[in-house]
């Protein structure tokens, strides 16, 4: 948080100037809204002579613990459930040109993405819950820095995905090379990022019209 900006909106409250006024002043003066919004957050609006800090997020490590094992256990559920899908549709599909021991080699695989999800799926369901449950008792915790750097990185790699997901179509479909078993391995690849994608987005939206409240 900028010191300046922090007490120009320290001094503008004890002085009993208006939020919207504050709000506006500063959005002339060139800081962001979300600058303004974080900032004007940072006072609880309550009756006193004076402005009244709020608490400020903290990162603890063991916060840092519970995120990191939430989103790496998310990211590997996502990769063993299209690595298992894949290995479903090459079933289905098989390329008659691969030789056997590529065909052999899919069983192999899709012992270890059951495998995967069976240990990590349990867990990020389990850490996802109580995570909700400690922002439920404590709406702070939503303004986790942790919590916030690990969600954009999140959208940035569904981003990417989907990106490259959609590259490979136009390529192929230039190419003529488009497959029934390629156009599903695409469709699975959107679907599991771009649900990632979509949800994050959305509870980042939410946090911000939290903070805009």
């Amino acid at each position: 948080m900028n010191e300046d900006l922090s007490g120009f909106v320290r001094d503008a409250l004890n002085q009993g100037l208006p939020r919207d006024r504050i709000r506006d002043v500063l959005l002339r003066a060139d800081w962001s809204e979300e600058e303004v919004a974080s900032v004007l957050l940072g006072f609880a609006e309550v009756e006193f002579p004076v402005a009244v800090p709020r608490p400020r997020p903290s990162l603890s490590a063991r916060e840092a613990f519970q995120y990191l094992l939430l989103f790496g256990t998310l990211y590997l559920s996502a990769f063993s459930l299209g690595r298992l899908l894949f290995q479903f549709i090459n079933l289905a599909f098989p390329d008659p040109l691969w030789p056997p021991f590529r065909v052999d080699a899919i069983s192999g695989a899709i012992r270890w993405s059951v495998s995967s999800l069976v240990v990590a799926t349990p867990v990020f369901l389990y850490t996802a819950w109580t995570n909700s449950r400690s922002i439920a008792r404590s709406p702070l915790r939503r303004r986790s820095p942790v919590r916030r750097w690990l969600t954009y990185l999140t959208l940035a790699v569904a981003a990417s995905l989907l990106i490259g997901d959609c590259t490979s179509l136009v390529y192929n479909l230039l190419g003529g090379e488009v497959t029934v078993r390629f156009l599903l391995k695409v469709a699975t690849i959107a679907a599991i990022a771009g649900t990632g994608f979509v949800y994050y987005l959305v509870d980042l939206r939410g946090d911000e019209k939290e903070v805009d409240g």
